[in-house]
């Protein structure tokens, strides 16, 4: 895993901390006001993540983006992204985390893209492009360096 990502009082850009504890509504130093403003019974949205490799080609579009910035909790770096699907799961650190659903790009995110385009990583406009929103099944600390493995 490439960073560990949180906002104390919420939005972006997300900073990175060495590490962090997953919980099952989200890494705890983090405010989410989504979670926050709705319940979430399932948490099904209560981790973010995103490919490093994704950012580095979105830099070399020319998008001002940064790991961070699209507020992203955990960027992880080789993993292949394009096999993200719903339901796969990532042991990270002491966590196990299961994919729910692509996370829909909204405006806030939009000074990380030339134009404010933002729907640059939206699912159904750019497939393989999307941040992932993700439920935890078990609870614990990652730290920045963990390995992150597919569980089958």
């Amino acid at each position: 895993m490439h960073s560990v990502n949180v906002s104390p009082e919420g939005g972006v850009p997300k900073i990175p901390v060495s590490s962090a504890n997953i919980m099952k509504g989200g890494l705890e130093g983090d405010f989410n006001r989504f979670r926050a403003e709705r319940r979430d019974d399932d948490a099904s949205r209560a981790v973010s993540l995103f490919s490093l490799e994704r950012i580095r080609g979105l830099k070399t579009e020319g998008h001002p983006i940064e790991v961070g910035s699209t507020g992203e909790n955990i960027t992880i770096e080789g993993i292949e992204w394009d096999a993200m699907t719903v339901g796969t799961r990532l042991r990270i650190g002491e966590s196990l985390l299961e994919l729910s659903e692509p996370c829909a790009p909204c405006s806030k995110i939009g000074d990380s893209f030339i134009d404010r385009r933002f729907s640059r990583v939206d699912q159904e406009v750019a497939s393989g492009w999307s941040r992932w929103l993700a439920r935890v099944i078990e609870e614990g600390e990652v730290e920045t360096g963990d390995p992150v493995n597919i569980v089958l």
